[in-house]
C-alpha cells in the first residue's frame, strides 16, 4: 500500500502529495472515513483525486490510501435484477443495513458472497485442458431468464488447467479453476470500468432492435449494436421513451442508467419493473434487468463514472453472446458532473463552461457499443440509447451538438407533440435514422412491404408539413381536394399509427406485423381515395367512410395475435371504396 496526505481541498476534488508509484486512475482510500476516491491526474507523486462520496468535513493531512488498482466493477452472478450506484455499491443490501441514507465510507459486497450458485461445467473441460481467454467454463442460472456463462478472464491467455472443481454448488469467491501458472478462477471476476472489453472481430449491425414502439420499428429504426440519442425539453418524454424501449425491446439484457436525473424516475423503474410480465418470456422484466442509479442528490463524481460502470456491465454479458441494450438517462446530467469536476479543477472551459474533453469523453462511451464476434466466437451486441436534456429544448447546445457526431440515430422530442399529448412525442421532421438502409434486407425477410410502406409514409408527412403552412395563411379551404385528402391520411398517421398509448394493454406494445399492417391499410386507402377524388367524387364521401375509423382505432381494438381481423378491416375499406369508385367512374 502508498500512503499519502491530503494538501488541498476543492469540493469532490481533492489533492494529496506522497502518491509515489501509483497509476492513473486507482482506487484510493481517502481520509479517516475512509471514502471511495479515484486518481484523474498524477504528477511526480502529487496527485488529483475525485471523491465519490460526500467528504464534508475533511480536512488537510488527512491520510490517504492507495489501493493500486483501477477502479474496477466485480462481475459474475448476483448483478442481474440488483440496484447499485454508479461504483457498484448495492443500494438495497446497504439500505437493509443502515437505513435510506447512506453514511460516509460505508462499503459493501457488490456480490452476495453467501449464496450458493450451481454451476453446470462444460463437457470436456478437466485438468490439462488448454485454455484461452474468454473461453467458457460452465454456466450458472442466474435468474429463470438468464443463464450466467462463467468465462475464463481476458487476462488470462494460452494457459493449461492445473486444476478443475467441476460442477457443484460454489459462492462466487470460492476458486473453481488454477491453471499452470496457479492464476485462480472463480465465478466472479473485477474488470476496469473505463477499459474496454476485448473482442475477436468486430461485425457490422444488421438486424433491428424491436422495440414495439410504432414510430421508431418503423420511421427510425436502431439496430442491435447501434447507437441512438433522444433529446428533448422537460416534459417532452425522454424518460417515458426510454422506460417504454426498455419494457419491451427485444434485447435479452437491459442495463438502465440513472445519471442525474430525479430520484422519482428511477422509483418509478423500481416499483414498475417487478411487475411488468416480458412478453417473451412470461416473466417478470425485472429478471433481466440491471438497474444502476445516481440521482441528482447523489454526488456528481460517482455521476461521471455510472456511465462507464453501465458499459462495462453490458458488455460482460455481450461477451456471452447477449443482444444488451443500456438505457443511459441522461448523458447531459453526465456532462454537467464533466463540467462541476473541470471547474473544481481550474481547467480552462470550452463552449458554455463545458472541458474541450467533452466529445472525446462521449465519443469513449458510445464506441462501446457495436456488434462483435466475442473472444470465445460467441455473437452479441450493446445498444446504447442516451437521453439529452438540452436547456430548453435547444438542440444547438454543445452535448447535443457533440452527441449526435457519435450516433446514428436521432429521435428529436417535439415540445408541440408533447403539449398535444402525442406520445412518443418523436418528432418525424427533425428525427432520422442512419440504420434503416443496413437493417432493410432483415425486413424483406420478415415483411417485405416495409421499406415501401415507410418511405410513401414519410413523404406523406413531408408534404404535409409543407402544407400546413399554407394552410395557416389561407386556410384549408383554399386548398384542392388532392390536398385536403392528404392531410386527412397524414391525420390518421399521426394518430392512429404514431400515437402510442404506453398506458393501454393493447397499444403499449405493437408486434412487428401489426405495425406494417396497420401502416399497408392507411396507404392503401390514401392511393384508393385519391383514385376517386380524381375521378370527381367529392371528398366528404371519401373521408367518411366506417373503413376510416376502423383503421384508426386499430391500435386500440385488436390485439397482437388477432391478425385477421384486421385483414376483414382490409376487406370493409375495399368494398367500401369500390363502391365508390363504380359509382363515380360509371
Amino acid at each position: 500500500m502508498i500512503e499519502g496526505k491530503i494538501t488541498r481541498i476543492s469540493g469532490p476534488i481533492i489533492y494529496a502529495e506522497g502518491l509515489d508509484g501509483c497509476g492513473l486512475y486507482d482506487v484510493v482510500d481517502v481520509g479517516e472515513q475512509k471514502l471511495i476516491g479515484e486518481i484523474i491526474r498524477q504528477n511526480k507523486g502529487n496527485a488529483t483525486i475525485q471523491v465519490y462520496e460526500e467528504d464534508t468535513g475533511m480536512h488537510i493531512g488527512e491520510k490517504i490510501v492507495c489501493t493500486q488498482r483501477p477502479l474496477s466493477l466485480r462481475l459474475g452472478p448476483g448483478v442481474v435484477g440488483n440496484i447499485y450506484d454508479g461504483i457498484q455499491r448495492p443500494l438495497k443490501t446497504m439500505y437493509e443495513a443502515s437505513g435510506a441514507f447512506l453514511l460516509p465510507g460505508e462499503r459493501a459486497e457488490a456480490l452476495d458472497t453467501k449464496k450458493i450458485w450451481h454451476f453446470e461445467a462444460l463437457e470436456g473441460i478437466k485438468e490439462g485442458t488448454a485454455i484461452k481467454a474468454g473461453m467458457t467454463l460452465g454456466c450458472v442460472k442466474e435468474t429463470e431468464s438468464i443463464t450466467e456463462k462463467i468465462m475464463v478472464p481476458p487476462t488470462i491467455r494460452g494457459r493449461l488447467l492445473k486444476s478443475f472443481k467441476g460442477s457443484g454448488d460454489y459462492t462466487v469467491d470460492d476458486v473453481i479453476a488454477v491453471t499452470e501458472l496457479d492464476e485462480e478462477i472463480q465465478l466472479a471476476q473485477y474488470w476496469p470500468v473505463r477499459k474496454p472489453r476485448p473482442y475477436s472481430q468486430k461485425l457490422g449491425v444488421t438486424e433491428p432492435l424491436i422495440t414495439g414502439q410504432r414510430v421508431i420499428d418503423v420511421f427510425f429504426p436502431l439496430s442491435k449494436g447501434g447507437t441512438a440519442a433522444i433529446p428533448g425539453g422537460f416534459g417532452t418524454g425522454k424518460t417515458m421513451t426510454q422506460h417504454a424501449v426498455a419494457k419491451w425491446c427485444d434485447a435479452d439484457l437491459i442495463v438502465y442508467i440513472g445519471c442525474g436525473e430525479r430520484g422519482n424516475e428511477m422509483t418509478e423503474v423500481l416499483t414498475e419493473f417487478p411487475e411488468l410480465i416480458d412478453p417473451r418470456t412470461g416473466r417478470s422484466i425485472m429478471e433481466r434487468t440491471i438497474l444502476i442509479a445516481n440521482t441528482s442528490n447523489m454526488p456528481v463524481a460517482a455521476r461521471e463514472v455510472s456511465l462507464y460502470s453501465g458499459i462495462t456491465l453490458a458488455e460482460y454479458f455481450r461477451d456471452m453472446g447477449m443482444a444488451v441494450a443500456i438505457m443511459a438517462d441522461s448523458t447531459s446530467r453526465w456532462a454537467e458532473a464533466l463540467r462541476e469536476l473541470s471547474g473544481r479543477m481550474e481547467e480552462m472551459p470550452a463552449e458554455e463552461g463545458f472541458p474541450a474533453y467533452l466529445p472525446t469523453r462521449l465519443a469513449s462511451f458510445y464506441e462501446r457499443a457495436g456488434r462483435v464476434i466475442s473472444l470465445d466466437g460467441q455473437e452479441g451486441s450493446v445498444s446504447v440509447i442516451g437521453a439529452v436534456s438540452p436547456p430548453g429544448g435547444d438542440f444547438s447546445e454543445p452535448v447535443t451538438q457533440h452527441t449526435k457526431r457519435f450516433i446514428r440515430c436521432f429521435w428529436a422530442l417535439d415540445r408541440e407533440l408533447a403539449n398535444a399529448r402525442h406520445y412518443p412525442a418523436i418528432g418525424w421532421i427533425d428525427s432520422y435514422s442512419e440504420y434503416a438502409d443496413e437493417v432493410k434486407d432483415w425486413w424483406e425477410v420478415h415483411s417485405p412491404l416495409w421499406a415501401e410502406l415507410r418511405q410513401k409514409a414519410l413523404e406523406i408527412l413531408k408534404n404535409e408539413n409543407r402544407l400546413q403552412q399554407i394552410v395557416r395563411l389561407v386556410g384549408p379551404d383554399a386548398l384542392p381536394n388532392t390536398d385536403r385528402l392528404l392531410l386527412r391520411v397524414a391525420d390518421m398517421i399521426k394518430n392512429g399509427f404514431l400515437q402510442q398509448n404506453a398506458f393501454d394493454d393493447i397499444d403499449k406494445y405493437c408486434s412487428t406485423e401489426k405495425q406494417i399492417l396497420i401502416l399497408e391499410l392507411m396507404i392503401i386507402y390514401y392511393e384508393r381515395a385519391l383514385e376517386c377524388v380524381k375521378a370527381g367524387a367529392p371528398l366528404s364521401q371519401v373521408t367518411s367512410i366506417p373503413a376510416c375509423d376502423e383503421i384508426v382505432r386499430i391500435k386500440m381494438v385488436y390485439k397482437n395475435e388477432e391478425l385477421s381481423k384486421i385483414e376483414e378491416v382490409r376487406t370493409h375499406l375495399d368494398n367500401q371504396l369500390s363502391e365508390i369508385e363504380r359509382a363515380w367512374k360509371n
